[in-house]
């Protein structure tokens, strides 16, 4: 016995949720097993080498005839009520198969017969396509037996192609679970598949997030593939954002602060608690429920909580934990020219295995390490230095700071200064000295012109 499977397109779903599936089992020349699911198309080929100088060609469904052609290229699709079928190459198409159009054709050939069995294939998803994460799904797959003596095996694998040796399988869903489930059905070690899509609701964010006081804020948070609308059918309730403060010993508050409320009233949108500087996202048609900000903080390291509220069952939540890069220089950012200098560029925590960091230096020299030691600084170290954080090959963020380095004063200059100071102070002392010489000569010469007691004017006096 051989077991064909042929290849289906992609089709609308079923209202169930259903995939179509077509599958071919050969049991003899005589008889072909053909496994299909209610709505879909079934094609069913004639026998190799049937045509013969004067071959006539019919199908039928039990006592009705459906099409027939010949060697003349005569054919005809004879209609029939809830019936629509079609001849392509001489092989028959049941388009949209019904529950009652399950069973036994045959194709008459000069008399000769050959039997196709057309079986039921029925995959099922319960709570159908769209559940919230955490919630179970029990998914199902029922084929039809051939006959008494042959029951095909059957067996599911998940959206990551693990096998789950059940043809009923009860799971407890998250975000790993979404995606199509396929059910394998087995035959005389021939096989042949059904698809059904499982969409699970559920909070996508990445655990880490990086920023420092010189690159963006990003807090992401959302429910991808999925619309409000669907959201709001499951029962959404309430929606917020909180932040947990984390100091730099890695140690997380208890004490949360409510940055946003989800507004459920049309159009869905955030009511502002204590928003930190924090903006949602522009676009807010579809659940993008993501923060940002044009620059980090040092306040920003810590715990960010999105929370989704249904009436049923436990909430939806996801924690982003922002890091902040900061950048230490020991002594300082304003050095004089041959001083020491210590960079230090870190995270507060340790950097985990897949990160690391690189410096670039003011003529754009890259040193992969996190701290770096100068021993004289000179002109060429003034500038910006920026220190960036990497896992792998990709760029998390990065920190700057400008460094002024001032030339060192000589023994030369210093005697030059030192005398400059000098002369200024003798300039300034004998300006003193002469100013008041000036003013204690004045005052002498106004007590010689003045000696007697009554003086008199001058002039000429009558006796």
């Amino acid at each position: 016995m051989t077991f064909v499977s042929r290849h289906i397109p992609d089709m609308e779903p079923l209202p169930s949720g259903l995939l179509l599936l077509t599958a071919l089992l050969s049991a003899s020349r005589a008889e072909e097993l053909i496994y299909a699911q209610v709505g879909q198309t079934v094609t069913l080929k004639p026998p190799e080498n049937y045509k013969t100088p004067t071959y006539y060609l019919s199908w039928h469904f039990g006592e009705l005839e459906l099409a027939w052609t010949n060697h003349m290229s005569g054919n005809k699709v004879i209609k029939h009520e809830n019936w629509d079928t079609a001849l392509s190459d001489n092989s028959l198409v049941v388009k949209e198969i019904r529950q009652n159009q399950f069973g036994i054709y045959k194709c008459n050939v000069n008399e000769k017969i050959w039997t196709y069995k057309v079986l039921r294939l029925k995959v099922s998803a319960e709570p159908p396509s769209l559940v919230l994460s955490g919630r179970t799904v029990t998914l199902v797959c029922d084929a039809e037996p051939p006959n008494s003596l042959q029951k095909p095996g059957i067996h599911w694998l998940n959206p990551q192609g693990e096998k789950i040796t059940q043809a009923t399988h009860s799971v407890q869903v998250s975000s790993r679970h979404s995606g199509r489930w396929t059910c394998v059905v087995t035959l005389d070690r021939k096989e042949a598949t059904a698809q059904i899509s499982v969409t699970v609701v559920d909070l996508y964010s990445p655990p880490m997030a990086y920023t420092s006081t010189s690159s963006p804020l990003a807090v992401p948070c959302s429910v991808p593939k999925v619309s409000w609308e669907q959201i709001k059918s499951l029962g959404l309730r309430e929606g917020h954002w909180q932040f947990f403060p984390r100091s730099k010993s890695n140690l997380v508050s208890a004490d949360a602060q409510r940055l946003f409320t989800l507004s459920l009233e049309e159009p869905v949108s955030w009511k502002a608690n204590q928003t930190r500087g924090l903006t949602p996202v522009s676009d807010f048609k579809t659940p993008n429920l993501s923060l940002g900000r044009t620059l980090g903080r040092a306040d920003d390291r810590g715990d960010y909580v999105c929370t989704l509220k249904f009436e049923s069952g436990p909430p939806l939540s996801t924690t982003v934990r922002v890091n902040v890069l900061e950048i230490a220089a020991s002594p300082g950012t304003v050095l004089i020219s041959g001083q020491q200098l210590n960079l230090t560029c870190g995270l507060g925590v340790p950097l985990t295995s897949d990160l690391h960091l690189k410096w670039i230096s003011p003529e754009r020299a890259t040193i992969r390490s996190g701290q770096l030691t100068i021993p004289a600084v000179g002109a060429g170290n003034s500038g910006k230095w920026r220190c960036e954080l990497w896992r792998n090959d990709t760029r998390l963020t990065s920190a700057v700071i400008t460094l002024k380095i001032e030339p060192k004063l000589s023994v030369w200059m210093l005697v030059i200064i030192c005398s400059v100071a000098v002369i200024v102070l003798l300039l300034l002392l004998l300006g003193f000295i002469l100013c008041r010489r000036r003013r204690a000569r004045v005052r002498h010469v106004r007590h010689q012109l003045c000696q007697c007691k009554n003086p008199k004017p001058k002039g000429f006096y009558r006796t």
